[in-house]
């Protein structure tokens, strides 16, 4: 796939924009860079002991915000425009180790005007930890402004649909 948009990395919202995901400023958060691989959008990280829950896991609210992480980067890249997360269902066959490296892998597995779906993976240590399947709607500009609770940032109108 060639990306609709570049960089898959959280630059491409402008400067000081704070998600725990991408921002590449945000003091605790992932700051997630991601590429293409054939339909796949990837990303690896390293889970830290801030990410902790039980001892030496990764929390699994995190493991399920690098998943939503994933697909929302999977919905960016294909359509160029930025979904919201309306739903997802998981599933977590194994804890996620802090301390070792994982892999998350998403791809569309629906594309409309409006919806969008999208199918997670994460592994570490070639096992299946977690795998996932996320809904997204894609918002006008009034529609976005009305969940975020306020206008959206000048960088961001370019991804509204």
């Amino acid at each position: 796939m060639t990306p609709a948009v570049s960089p898959l990395d959280g630059r491409l919202f402008g400067p000081n924009q704070r998600c725990f995901g991408c921002s590449p400023d945000h003091p605790a958060g992932f700051h997630l860079k991601f590429v293409t691989d054939g339909e796949d959008v990837v990303t690896k990280m390293t889970p830290a002991p801030h990410h902790q829950g039980p001892l030496g896991l990764m929390h699994g609210g995190l493991i399920s915000t690098l998943a939503d992480e994933a697909a929302a980067w999977a919905v960016l890249a294909a359509t160029g425009k930025f979904g919201f997360t309306t739903s997802f269902e998981c599933r977590l066959a194994k804890g996620v180790k802090v301390g070792v490296e994982v892999e998350a892998r998403a791809r569309l597995t629906k594309n409309s005007s409006r919806i969008v779906k999208a199918a997670v993976e994460i592994k570490q240590e070639d096992f299946v930890c977690f795998t996932g399947d996320f809904t997204f709607a894609l918002l006008e500009r009034s529609s976005a402004e009305k969940v975020m609770g306020g206008p959206i940032p000048d960088e961001w109108v370019r991804f509204c649909r």
